[in-house]
């Protein structure tokens, strides 16, 4: 086990630094000139070269790769040279948002899913199966952002329960919760609805299987051979679903986030995109991918643990 877990980390320092050359590749060859955007078309030739100094795009991109680079295993991701703010200071404050939304989005959607997926695979034949299931494809189908609007719509406007938008901060605590609860419901829903159809057919699945019948066949109830040995034996493909859907949070929140008005990483990434901030692009887009690469890490690693299998073929 600790030898896969260090053959695991390696793959994830070398999987970094690989996505570390993609960002910073991919933004260099965007085309536009950040130091044109800024000054406008009428800028003297001067002061445009004047500007690309101070930000180092006149200079070579190995350079410029190398520095940002080592800034970033520093924990420094350097200044935007629009709001003159630490490109790092500003992604760590708007994480402040982000990542409880993603929380309780997932701890929402695992609420949803768990009970009612294994309801749903043991109720299979049954109509509350069928009625569970087809639950399930509305939650896939419906649009984040639509939902997101009719919330909005019903618990704002018209009943006026929980605010339209916005983020007052933690130091308010009870205002961020409500400020987060629908959009974390809106979440919930979404990745609840997916994870369910995954849990439903793991369960199904496994109480189909042979150890099954055999702990059946030795005088175990349904409901007993379903706790004691299916569950956990389910739980392993739906680990790997769950570590998926923990990277997917991340990218919903972009449209979450606009659609509720909160100042968190998705809304940042967008305004800064709009605004050519390169520098915070890199830094938010590496975030992202960062966390994304961690959670792939964390999912093999349990997945492993878990699965006594795969540990024989270490």
């Amino acid at each position: 086990m600790v030898i896969y877990f260090v053959r695991r980390l390696a793959i994830l320092a070398v999987s970094l630094f690989a996505a570390s050359i993609l960002v910073f590749t991919m933004l260099s060859l965007l085309p536009g000139d950040q130091a044109q955007a800024m000054l406008g078309v009428n800028a003297t030739p001067e002061a445009l070269e004047a500007l690309r100094e101070q930000f180092g795009t006149n200079r070579p991109f190995t350079e410029r790769y190398m520095e940002w680079a080592g800034g970033l295993i520093r924990g420094d991701f350097g200044i935007s040279p629009l709001s003159g703010v630490s490109v790092g200071s500003e992604i760590s404050d708007k994480l402040g948002v982000t990542v409880p939304l993603i929380l309780a989005g997932m701890t929402l959607a695992l609420l949803i899913a768990v009970p009612l997926g294994i309801l749903a695979a043991v109720k299979s034949r049954t109509a509350i199966g069928t009625a569970l299931s087809a639950l399930s494809q509305v939650g896939i189908a419906v649009p984040s952002f639509w939902l997101g609007i009719l919330l909005i719509t019903v618990f704002a406007v018209k009943l006026q329960w929980l605010p339209a938008g916005g983020f007052t901060g933690w130091d308010d605590f009870g205002g961020a919760v409500r400020a987060l609860l629908m959009p974390a419901l809106v979440l919930g829903v979404a990745q609840g609805a997916i994870l369910m159809r995954y849990v439903r057919s793991a369960v199904v699945e496994v109480m189909q299987e042979d150890f099954i019948q055999t702990a059946r066949a030795k005088g175990l109830s349904r409901s007993q051979a379903l706790t004691r040995h299916a569950l956990r034996n389910a739980a392993i493909p739906v680990i790997t679903v769950l570590g998926l859907q923990l990277a997917t949070l991340l990218i919903g929140t972009v449209v979450i986030e606009n659609v509720f008005g909160l100042p968190g990483l998705g809304r940042m990434l967008l305004q800064d995109v709009g605004n050519r901030d390169l520098l915070k692009v890199q830094g938010t887009v590496m975030v992202l991918t960062a966390a994304v690469l961690l959670i792939n890490f964390v999912v093999d690693v349990v997945y492993h643990a878990v699965d006594p299998r795969l540990r024989s073929k270490a």
